[in-house]
């Protein structure tokens, strides 16, 4: 069966995406708020980040092994999650798929997977 996972070069597509998406994240002033919800090192959320997207994508459920169901809402409970971070997050996601992902009917599909996404994370109100 062709997932994305495999269209995506499996592990190595999966992991270049992830690390150029938490690079920007680290690096660019316009992501400083989502940033600062992160530890210094980002190696573990970047592993986490890796297993998630490699089974959501139709690969090994690599997270799920580890951690068990992702109950992704629930986990990001604790950081407080407004449209100016998920706007952040989504700026260093676009940016990494413009990057990693060439264009295509898959890359669209899943970009709008990942808006949805990143909307239902959010657990706060904007501030007015």
């Amino acid at each position: 069966m062709n997932t994305p996972y495999a269209e995506l070069g499996g592990e190595a597509g999966i992991r270049r995406l992830v690390q150029r998406f938490y690079t920007l994240m680290d690096t660019l002033p316009e992501a400083w708020e989502v940033r600062q919800m992160h530890p210094e090192d980002l190696s573990g959320s970047e592993e986490k980040l890796f297993k998630y997207l490699t089974g959501w994508l139709g690969g090994p459920p690599l997270y799920e092994q580890e951690f068990g169901h992702p109950r992704l809402r629930a986990r990001h409970l604790p950081f407080t999650i407004a449209s100016v971070e998920r706007d952040q997050w989504l700026m260093c996601m676009k940016l990494a798929f413009d990057e990693c992902i060439p264009e295509s009917p898959l890359r669209t599909k899943l970009w709008t997977a990942i808006e949805g996404l990143a909307d239902h994370m959010r657990n706060r109100t904007d501030p007015t």
